[in-house]
């Protein structure tokens, strides 16, 4: 398995991201999964560190800019409109904000199991 990407200087610092849940359906045509929609916000110079997903995510940004990195893939610099997607459980290194003044934001939607549990695990 990939090791995880270490956190840049002072990133402890940095300001968090912060994910709001808007909704969690079941999947009636997909047994025991389910859809969740969040709205991620992230402040100026807003850090992630490195975590994983339990399930299939796809990834639309909605405001300003992100920077996210997947392991083995380069980092890329999103902008609204743009998204990506993330298999289950992959190692996701990092996304940031990298814009000093304006905050950035996007929706995540989630396929995972039926319990709308966690949408987070560590790395």
């Amino acid at each position: 398995m990939f090791a995880s990407a270490p956190a840049p200087e002072g990133s402890a610092a940095r300001p968090q991201t912060t994910v709001r849940p808007l909704s969690c359906e079941p999947l009636p045509n997909v047994p025991g999964k389910s859809i969740t929609t969040a709205m991620v916000e992230f402040p100026p110079l807003a850090y992630t560190p490195a975590h994983r997903h339990p399930g299939s995510v796809q990834a639309v940004v909605v405001s300003g800019t992100v920077r996210s990195q997947m392991a083995g893939g380069p980092a890329v610099d999103y902008q609204a409109g743009q998204t990506w997607f993330e298999p289950p459980r992959a190692l996701h290194l990092f996304a940031e904000n990298p814009d000093p003044v304006k905050p950035a934001s996007l929706i995540a939607t989630f396929i995972a199991d039926s319990d709308c549990g966690p949408l987070v695990l560590p790395p």
